[in-house]
């Protein structure tokens, strides 16, 4: 599958990893519409060999935000279904079928820090950089970062950022959790196909436990989420694969924690 605003590429002998690849480097990846729906699409048909994701972005930056030269005008209902559309693909990335990894580099910045947040790692190289402009420019986040972002880095961090254009330079950004991976320039897509590679062996149901349960635990009273848990924990402790991973575990065929 691929279109002009970005490619999808299989990796691994199963084909269990997909590289989504944002394919406007002239536009330093900004996202206009038409990427916003090829990545909805996407990850909606994403083949069923693949069990981890990463996307990446094509030249210098992940993604530099929404292009305002395609920037309408729009009255404030057509601007709330602007809005939601956004929503709803990058809702596809966060809750599709498989974990997602980001490969940052360069640019992370207003809808692209948006749609870093919405995967599940972040890796950063030592030329990236993070902003949420939208503040300066008289406009606010409309791609779901209001959301999101405070669940990162807190809600007095993401103030700060909009309110004065605040930029996080690489080290600073890994620091106060825009992601969870720091790496020397030009190596984060391949930080992020090891790490994809590493969740792809993963029971499926325990990596969609951890996308789909986790976030909803985390929000609800302590005792609904003991409740939740523990019904996730019978589920996905009954799978077959579980029975036979915990078998090989015991029987001592199976590799032990060790010290990093």
């Amino acid at each position: 599958m691929a279109s002009t605003d970005l490619t999808l590429t299989l990796h691994g002998d199963q084909q269990q990893i997909a590289v989504i690849k944002l394919t406007r480097a002239a536009k330093r990846n900004a996202l206009n519409d038409a990427l916003i729906l090829a990545l909805r699409d996407t990850f909606q048909n994403l083949p069923s060999s693949v069990r981890a994701a990463v996307i990446d972005g094509d030249g210098e930056h992940f993604c530099a935000g929404l292009d305002l030269s395609e920037l309408q005008e729009r009255d404030a209902g057509q601007g709330l279904h602007h809005s939601r559309m956004w929503h709803a693909a990058l809702e596809c990335v966060q809750n599709g079928p498989v974990p997602v990894v980001a490969a940052l580099h360069g640019a992370v910045v207003g809808g692209g820090l948006e749609l870093a947040s919405a995967c599940h790692i972040r890796v950063a190289d030592e030329n990236t950089f993070f902003a949420l402009p939208e503040g300066t420019r008289g406009i606010f986040v409309g791609g779901g970062g209001s959301v999101r972002i405070p669940k990162l880095i807190g809600v007095a961090r993401m103030t700060d950022m909009m309110l004065t254009g605040r930029v996080y330079n690489a080290v600073d950004g890994e620091r106060v959790g825009l992601a969870q991976y720091l790496v020397p320039a030009g190596t984060a897509l391949d930080k992020a196909l090891a790490l994809a590679t590493q969740i792809a062996t993963n029971a499926p149901l325990t990596n969609y436990a951890l996308m789909h349960a986790l976030p909803r635990i985390a929000e609800q009273p302590a005792d609904h989420g003991f409740m939740t848990e523990a019904m996730m924990a019978a589920i996905a402790q009954a799978a077959p694969e579980a029975k036979e991973r915990v078998r090989a575990f015991l029987e001592g065929k199976a590799a032990k924690v060790k010290k990093a």
